[in-house]
């Protein structure tokens, strides 16, 4: 029996982008932080190009700075994606440690190969303004009070025009009591609970981790590739959508299709619309 999700659910909900991916029959293809194959990730030419590649979302992550900006990047420090450390001298420069005016000033294309320049980091709303304007983002919080994020999307109208995920499940505890109409997605597993290391086998996806994520009030579940066709059928039954990632290459992605998977988080969106191409050929 399906289980129908505990949150309120109103027209405007029904009708909201966000509402009708879940609803999509076909599994939905995610740029994961844009399309990092051909341009730099989290910056705005990625996501530019994610979009052309026709993804049904755009994901990308953010930290805050030290004055409270939330700012898209994925690492917690700047070493990797930046010119920071050439710029400012030290190592493992933390995006906290820094005012958003500061990392304004930084060029965020020129390790890509070749180097791109004049990419920079993205304030989120900036980032997030430039993906709504023709398609629907994915936001991964990875550092940030849920406050600022719910205030965010109520002053921009952003309910369920977009979704939000993360590897904290108290975040997504928190921030679903704050907006508890806004869809959400809970990233796992986790490499360990309760301070002990998990093994592999209890990295699957499974009917206790299931509990765990309806506990958070998500109704994605999204997961590595350690899901299988009776685990995607549990998911289904409970009226969660299941997502996984990083997925790209050809044959994983056939693999977990026809596992039932509604949705592939990509490097490489080109290779995952051609895997569903494929996937009914003879």
């Amino acid at each position: 029996m399906l289980l129908l999700p505990s949150h309120p659910t109103t027209a405007a909900d029904t009708a909201s982008p966000a509402e009708r991916l879940l609803a999509s029959k076909r599994p939905l293809v995610i740029g994961h932080r844009g399309y990092p194959t051909v341009a730099p990730e989290n910056t705005a030419l990625s996501f530019q190009r994610a979009l052309q590649a026709g993804v049904d979302l755009v994901e990308l992550d953010y930290h805050h700075t030290s004055d409270g900006l939330p700012i898209v990047i994925h690492d917690g420090t700047l070493d990797r994606t930046t010119d920071a450390v050439s710029r400012w001298g030290g190592k493992d420069l933390p995006v906290a440690g820094r005012t958003a005016k500061d990392l304004a000033e930084l060029q965020a294309g020129l390790w890509f190969q070749p180097p791109i320049s004049a990419q920079r980091l993205l304030p989120l709303v900036e980032a997030v303004e430039l993906i709504q304007a023709v398609g629907v983002t994915l936001i991964e919080r990875k550092a940030g009070d849920p406050a600022t994020l719910a205030r965010l999307i109520r002053e921009h109208a952003w309910l369920n025009r977009l979704v939000v995920q993360s590897f904290d499940w108290k975040f997504l505890t928190e921030f679903h009591q704050l907006e508890p109409r806004q869809i959400v997605g809970a990233l796992g597993p986790m490499g360990s609970r309760d301070g002990r290391k998990l093994t592999d086998d209890e990295k699957n996806l499974s009917p206790a981790w299931l509990d765990l994520v309806q506990a958070t009030g998500a109704r994605i579940v999204v997961w590595n590739r350690q899901v299988d066709t009776e685990s995607v059928r549990s998911a289904h039954q409970r009226g969660l959508r299941v997502w996984v990632y990083t997925i790209n290459e050809a044959d994983v992605a056939e693999t977990l299709l026809k596992a039932g998977v509604d949705g592939i988080i990509t490097d490489n969106p080109a290779a995952i619309w051609r895997a569903l191409a494929l996937r009914d050929r003879p």
